[in-house]
């Protein structure tokens, strides 16, 4: 797929038909972009479980924070990254691994790495990358 541009189908069908959504760098600052972005997808609606390692065990905006994905308590569609796009290689592979692959990897603004989303695409993951779902929904009116 190319990721230059998303059709807007695209970007709604994902932000529609997702209801649980992991995030991966998530803080417990609400100044940090992650937790901003979290407080608007939990006020669509959506099921947020927050991964940080260095948060494990604590509440941020009122959901218990795992180590890693492998430790979220239920399969999630959606896997947003919030991590330096030097990691999106390892986010994929993560997610490959588990029982219940998500159906989506998005990447944050900035995060972008063609080889990591052709192998999630690979495996079945549709990929959105250096987008931001609290940016894209209201923008396309969802």
């Amino acid at each position: 797929m190319n990721h230059d541009a998303y059709e807007p189908a695209y970007i709604s069908g994902i932000l529609k038909g997702t209801k649980t959504i992991a995030l991966l760098g998530a803080s417990p600052n609400p100044e940090r972009p992650s937790n901003r972005v979290m407080a608007f997808l939990v006020s669509k609606g959506y099921q947020v479980f927050p991964v940080n390692p260095g948060q494990t065990g604590k509440q941020i905006l009122g959901q218990t924070v795992y180590a890693k994905l492998a430790d979220v308590p239920q399969p999630v569609d959606l896997v947003d990254v919030f991590r330096a796009a030097e990691y999106l290689d390892s986010v994929v592979d993560e997610a490959i691994a588990l029982d219940a692959k998500p159906k989506v990897i998005w990447g944050q603004l900035s995060v972008r790495d063609d080889k990591a989303a052709a192998k999630a695409e690979a495996a079945g993951i549709n990929v959105v990358m250096d987008r931001c779902p609290a940016i894209e929904y209201p923008r396309l009116g969802l």
